[in-house]
């Protein structure tokens, strides 16, 4: 659970804000989590997560954290939006996978103005041969979308409505107020895809 105020709730584990039109999931898998690589090894967990990515969108960032106390992916990633031509979609998703489940949140913040304007940007200032640079986890991916410099987070402050920035900042909302079932962060530990 998290702090839902601000909130809509739209269905059993689905919350709206009606301001942004950002939505937040929680959701629980049962069985071994559909996780390529151990966490501990995130060099090959990175390279896999932007190589799966690569078929519908591109991984932005991934990352192993701490949450509640358990080992915690933390993953952002864009896809072109369904219904909005030259839109994208970002999502942010909090994955805890134990040995038989996995518990996630995803946020899911979609361009609602104007497309584009972050990249074109960022392009001005960085210059073109500097603003679709091989992808950091997986250098020789090329995906349905290109990984941009202008997704860094530097540059959140400069663009605090673009939904990749909201995305971001939900995160650090949420997670300082989600909280984990105590019977599920007993489960046995998560080793990797071939611990089962």
């Amino acid at each position: 659970m998290f702090d839902t105020s601000g909130f809509r709730q739209s269905g059993e584990d689905v919350w709206d804000h009606p301001p942004t039109g950002d939505r937040v999931i929680c959701q629980y898998t049962p069985g071994p989590p559909i996780i390529p690589a151990p966490l501990e090894d995130l060099p090959a967990l990175r390279s896999m997560l932007a190589e799966a990515s690569a078929e519908n969108g591109c991984l932005v960032e991934a990352h192993v954290i701490t949450f509640a106390g358990l080992p915690t992916l933390l993953r952002v990633e864009k896809v072109p939006h369904w219904n909005r031509p030259g839109g994208l979609i970002f999502t942010m998703s909090l994955i805890v996978p134990r040995a038989t489940g996995a518990a996630a949140l995803l946020v899911l913040c979609a361009e609602n103005g104007v497309t584009g304007e972050r990249d074109a940007l960022i392009g001005t200032k960085l210059g073109r041969d500097h603003m679709y640079p091989p992808h950091p986890y997986a250098p020789n991916i090329r995906g349905v979308l290109p990984y941009s410099a202008a997704d860094d987070a530097q540059w959140d402050p400069e663009f605090p409505d673009h939904p990749l920035t909201r995305a971001r900042r939900w995160f650090t909302r949420i997670s300082q107020s989600a909280r984990i079932d105590a019977q599920f962060a007993a489960l046995p530990p998560f080793a990797g895809p071939h611990s089962q």
